[in-house]
C-alpha cells in the first residue's frame, strides 16, 4: 500500500465525537479558531465526518436564508 493509502486510512479511522466535529465545523464556518485548537482538530478529526458535517452545515445555512428571505417578503418589510 502506498504512503498516501495509509494517511488516508490512519486519518478516516480517526475517532472523534460528533459533537467535536460539529464545533469544529461551526468554528470553521464563522472564522474564528485558535490555532492550538486547530492543531488538535487536525489529529482528531475523521475527514470524513467533517466533509458530510460541513455539506450538511452549508445546507442548513442556505435553508436559513431561504427561509429569511421568504418571511421578509411576506411581511411587506422589504416593499416599505
Amino acid at each position: 500500500m502506498s504512503e498516501a493509502g495509509k494517511d488516508l486510512k490512519e486519518a478516516v479511522g480517526r475517532k472523534a465525537s460528533f459533537a467535536q466535529t460539529i464545533s469544529a465545523v461551526a468554528w470553521s464556518f464563522f472564522g474564528v479558531r485558535r490555532g492550538k485548537d486547530h492543531e488538535r482538530d487536525m489529529a482528531k478529526l475523521n475527514p470524513v465526518h467533517v466533509l458530510i458535517a460541513g455539506v450538511l452545515g452549508a445546507a442548513l445555512f442556505v435553508l436559513v436564508l431561504v427561509l429569511l428571505v421568504r418571511w421578509v417578503i411576506s411581511s411587506g418589510v422589504a416593499g416599505a
